[in-house]
């Protein structure tokens, strides 16, 4: 039986959960999720997981965040005024929103703070800092 190895095409199916048991991700009812093993298409710790696995194998796999989206980083959380955000933007906390870099790379920013004169715009993954937990089954190796 072909045991997948770096540099195959695989195709998963998955669930992705947090420790507390909420799934934050899955492939039920689309199609699998196809990447090149070893290639960084996906997160480190599921990546190292795949090699050795044959088509119908089943496995838990646990990431560190140190090896999914990476700790919680304060220099990627940034207050500024109000008024530079415009009238017609919703406001709230948890809602997401696009900003502009200043080399023009668009970034998904979520509002974690709000006062009267600020508002805190997070650009951390939504999943940094959290341990993952993925529930994979190989469909197929190419």
């Amino acid at each position: 039986m072909t045991q997948a190895k770096s540099g195959d095409t695989v195709r998963i199916h998955y669930t992705g959960t947090l420790l507390d048991g909420s799934t934050f991700d899955s492939s039920e009812g689309r199609d699998p999720l196809e990447f090149v093993v070893g290639s960084g298409q996906i997160i480190p710790g599921l990546d190292a997981a795949i090699p050795g696995l044959a088509v119908g194998d089943k496995k838990e796999v646990n990431v560190p965040c140190q090896e999914a989206y990476g700790p919680i980083n304060p220099e990627m959380r940034q207050a500024i005024p109000r008024e530079g955000i415009p009238d017609e933007v919703p406001l709230e906390i948890g809602i997401q929103l696009q900003m502009q870099s200043p080399d023009g790379q668009v970034l998904p920013v979520t509002v974690v703070e709000m006062d009267e004169a600020t508002v805190t715009l997070d650009a951390n993954h939504p999943l940094a800092g959290q341990d993952l937990i993925f529930n994979i089954e190989v469909t197929s190796i190419n």
